[in-house]
């Protein structure tokens, strides 16, 4: 790949060349490291088709971002990627214990974003019946689930709660309404505490799936039965584990940020693809027996760590200790914010409505042992807010859990 590049690609032939490299000197994993990496800003100034490795004619479908924090970020794809990335993705699926007897519901978008198409190609690869209902439209979705007999949907996990909350507001009773045995879920972290809310909800085993557009969509790696961990595809991709702060390649099993590196991506490879999701491999071989490395799931990004009063805190630990208190019902929104010269942190969490018609006293006793919680947990305070059920915003896509209001950090990240 590194000489496919160097021939074709403009880009990483002036990535080797500013390194003082010919594609000859890479002959190992070790000499990889050479390299320098390759980050969202590298698409962003090449768009949109400063990356293409292969004459125009030869690319058959695009993919890009929504630009909302910048340029847009293009993927191109030749028929040759697309027939790797279907299997790629008909592995996923097989992983997670689809079959072709299965009939598989994608609540993705089908435009730009590359989630839909990733699903669809590979159900189809798989001879899994698929029903590409896109997203939103909440009470339809349930509705082709009972008329058509769905045995597995995917989504965001946070639209799954949201799907599951309208169930119930329409009298839906999965388990006993609906066929549905099995889910696959990704685009945003989350955490088991999720997983069972989901799974309680609809009677299923739920999945999680990762990737991301600049390596191909989803379909990069998965969970396995086991749920311990998600199988990476080392046949297909070299992963290093970095320090996020020095670019220092880390040892198996110490987390840092993931680098991906396609093995086999023709109108678009990348060598050394900075994901700034953070993780780490898993050293032990799974019970599942399949021959694949794995990684623990997502802690988060790198970017989106937030540094309170001098400690860091990824979103998805806050939502780890907030969601074992028995009134956590899913939704929950942090606010960081200044107050004079010190942060403040704010966290919303919606409870049921009969915590707001009973006893005041319960209402507190559940706001301050979650604000306790948090103390124990962090070493920092923060204030919990607890609202109503069903008042905060709900989205078909990537749930929005940080508003970050602090001057220059004010990024609203996501």
């Amino acid at each position: 790949m590194v000489k496919y590049g160097e021939k074709n690609s403009p880009w990483i032939k002036r990535q080797l060349k500013e390194a003082g490299l010919r594609a000859d000197d890479i002959r190992s994993r070790e000499d990889l490291s050479k390299i320098p990496f390759t980050t969202k800003d590298t698409l962003r100034e090449n768009y949109p088709f400063g990356l293409l490795a292969c004459p125009l004619d030869k690319v058959v479908r695009f993919h890009a971002s929504s630009g909302t924090t910048g340029k847009s970020t293009v993927v191109y794809y030749t028929k040759d990627d697309i027939d790797i990335w279907s299997g790629l993705m008909a592995r996923v699926l097989k992983t997670t214990g689809l079959t072709n007897k299965d009939i598989m519901q994608i609540i993705y978008n089908y435009g730009f974003f590359t989630g839909g198409f990733g699903f669809h190609y590979g159900a189809e690869k798989l001879g899994v019946s698929v029903i590409p209902s896109g997203s939103g439209n909440t009470k339809k979705q349930l509705e082709i689930m009972r008329d058509f007999n769905t045995t597995s949907f995917t989504s965001t996990p946070s639209y799954a709660l949201h799907l599951a909350e309208v169930a119930q507001e329409e009298g839906v009773d999965p388990e006993r309404d609906l066929k549905l045995r099995q889910g696959v879920f990704g685009g945003e972290p989350w955490t088991d505490s999720l997983r069972k809310q989901i799974e309680g909800a609809f009677g299923i085993d739920a999945y999680d799936n990762y990737g991301l557009s600049e390596m191909c969509g989803p379909g990069l790696a998965c969970e396995c039965e086991e749920k311990d961990g998600l199988h990476f595809w080392d046949d297909y991709f070299i992963l290093e584990v970095i320090d996020p702060d020095t670019g220092e390649v880390l040892e198996d099993g110490e987390r840092g940020e993931l680098v991906f590196t396609p093995l086999w991506k023709e109108a678009m490879p990348l060598l050394r693809y900075r994901t700034r999701d953070i993780s780490r491999i898993i050293t032990d071989e799974c019970e599942c027996g399949l021959p694949f490395g794995r990684i623990e799931r997502i802690t988060g990004r790198s970017d989106d760590m937030l540094i309170i009063k001098g400690v860091n805190i990824f979103p998805s630990q806050i939502e780890e200790v907030i969601s074992k208190h028995p009134a956590f019902q899913g939704h929950y929104q942090i606010l960081v914010e200044k107050r004079g010269y010190m942060d403040a942190l704010t966290i919303n969490m919606e409870v049921t409505n009969n915590l707001f018609s009973g006893n005041l006293r319960d209402l507190l006793r559940v706001q301050k042992e979650l604000e306790e919680s948090i103390r124990s947990t962090f070493f920092i305070s923060a204030d919990v807010k607890l609202v109503e059920e069903g008042s905060m915003p709900r989205s078909v896509g990537k749930a929005q859990r940080v508003i970050d209001l602090r001057g220059d950090n004010n990024d609203n990240r996501s």
